[in-house]
């Protein structure tokens, strides 16, 4: 009976759809125009085209400070000094993935959404410009900070 139960929760909390604050329109128009930051600055998306996981959301990190939260569908953006930085993605584990920001250039990075024992695991993997601009259109801005 009580596995019965337990598989009823897990399932109940895999249907429907997550919500975080979403970005806004115009920003996230302006955003998918994929221009490179002016002056000494890079640019970081940090993308979740899928629909696995769709009832989960996930908090993002950068440099271990929180910049939001990611559904299903949704993207963040983040602009950063050039050099080393950590993005963190928090779901039933941790993942993290360092890059190295030149300034002037967009990095993008796919928030992959792996089957968890309990609940939705996460991986990130740095994409290459063409991959990670369909993937990011693919989405719609979640509200960073």
């Amino acid at each position: 009976m009580k596995s019965i139960l337990l598989a009823a929760v897990v399932v109940s909390s895999l249907v429907g759809c997550a919500s975080v604050p979403m970005g806004d329109e115009k920003q996230d128009a302006a955003l998918k125009t994929f221009a490179a930051p002016a002056g000494n600055k890079a640019g970081v998306y940090i993308y979740r085209n899928e629909a696995m996981g769709a009832a989960v959301k996930m908090d993002v990190e950068l440099d271990g400070v929180p910049i939001g939260q990611t559904a299903a569908k949704t993207y963040l953006y983040k602009e950063v000094t050039p050099g080393k930085h950590t993005i963190a993605s928090k779901a039933e584990n941790t993942d993290t993935l360092e890059i190295d920001a030149k300034p002037g250039t967009l990095s993008y990075i796919w928030q992959e959404v792996k089957m968890g024992l309990l609940y939705a695991r996460t991986k990130l993997h740095l994409m290459d410009a063409a991959e990670g601009r369909k993937g990011v259109l693919e989405t719609k801005l979640a509200e960073t900070k």
